[in-house]
């Protein structure tokens, strides 16, 4: 009897395999939901930003031409925003879509992004100024890609004040190729590679190279301090597939995305940021970070570990979905 049952069961697996194998797989449409289905359930209420732009309505996934002569100036009251300290070392000095961030040491400022060169002198120079910095005391530029919107302030501080302009060599290369960029293009300085660290005054930046974006994008992770205790910042250096579509290029930015979500585990990061707002809501939450708060409570860019490690569950999940849509070979 036992082996009758056993028989019996044997010769349905066979079938029930026979079946599975008849059936259809997944349609490209079926997959493309469904990375679209679980983008949006792992970002839940968090990610809203780079959902919408991500998945919801995806970019063109083609580099934007700017007009001869880079872009047009907007109106001052669509960008200017008031700068702030947001942790004890961290100062945010950006407009209300760009960001550009101020790490303090005892020897002088890191500046991680810049801002549009129209925005450069009001939103870095004398946003530094109103918080009572030197913009002088400058010492490392790190760019975290060659694209105008987060370069174009780079040669001000490189000739003014004489700092070091960190990019990858992949991007020195793109912005080389950038002729009549506002501002002017800076000159070829300190080239990074993957883990290579930017040290000043006991502060370290460690660089992660994560190519997708462009082919050089730089990320980093690195420390802040809130009223004394220690927290962990992953920064993401570049977020939009504003890129000619290609699966190489879309599994390179992939990649990026969960090599990133590693190095911010490692370091146990609990804040995200980028350089722009629409991702981390930095504008919004420079502002909150002035209140009041209780005895314990933490600062509102503070997010939890769990949380840094899902948005990049969410662009890699978007990513996968546009690389579908694209159709790339």
């Amino acid at each position: 009897m036992k082996r009758a049952v056993g028989m019996l069961l044997a010769v349905a697996a066979g079938l029930g395999g026979a079946v599975a194998e008849a059936q259809p797989g997944p349609t490209r449409a079926d997959q493309i939901r469904a990375h679209k289905i679980e983008a949006r359930r792992i970002a839940g209420a968090d990610f809203t930003g780079a959902l919408a732009r991500l998945c919801t309505v995806p970019d063109t996934m083609m580099p934007r031409a700017a007009p001869a002569g880079g872009p047009a100036i907007p109106d001052r009251a669509s960008w200017y925003a008031e700068p702030y300290k947001v942790f004890d070392d961290l100062y945010w000095v950006g407009t209300k879509v760009h960001s550009a961030w101020a790490l303090t040491t005892r020897d002088g400022i890191i500046l991680i992004d810049t801002v549009y060169n129209y925005a450069a002198e009001t939103a870095i120079v004398g946003g530094l100024k109103k918080l009572g910095l030197d913009p002088a005391s400058v010492k490392y530029v790190v760019i975290s890609h060659g694209h105008g919107d987060h370069d174009e302030g780079a040669r001000l501080f490189q000739e003014r004040y004489g700092a070091h302009v960190v990019m990858s060599a992949e991007d020195w290369e793109l912005v080389a190729g950038q002729t009549g960029m506002p501002g002017g293009q800076p000159k070829r300085d300190v080239v990074a590679k993957d883990g290579d660290r930017v040290t000043l005054g006991g502060a370290e930046v460690r660089l992660v190279q994560t190519p997708g974006h462009t082919l050089g994008t730089l990320s980093m992770v690195f420390t802040v301090h809130d009223k004394g205790r220690p927290i962990a910042v992953a920064y993401s250096g570049g977020t939009a597939f504003n890129f000619p579509p290609s699966k190489v290029r879309f599994d390179s930015y992939i990649a990026s995305q969960r090599r990133l979500a590693r190095a911010a585990a490692e370091a146990g990061a609990t804040v995200l940021l980028s350089n722009h707002s629409e991702f981390d809501r930095a504008y919004d939450l420079a502002r909150v970070s002035q209140l009041p708060r209780a005895p314990g409570e933490p600062s509102p860019f503070v997010i939890g570990a769990d949380a840094v490690g899902r948005y990049f569950a969410v662009t890699a999940a978007c990513a996968e979905s546009a690389k579908l849509e694209t159709g790339v070979p």
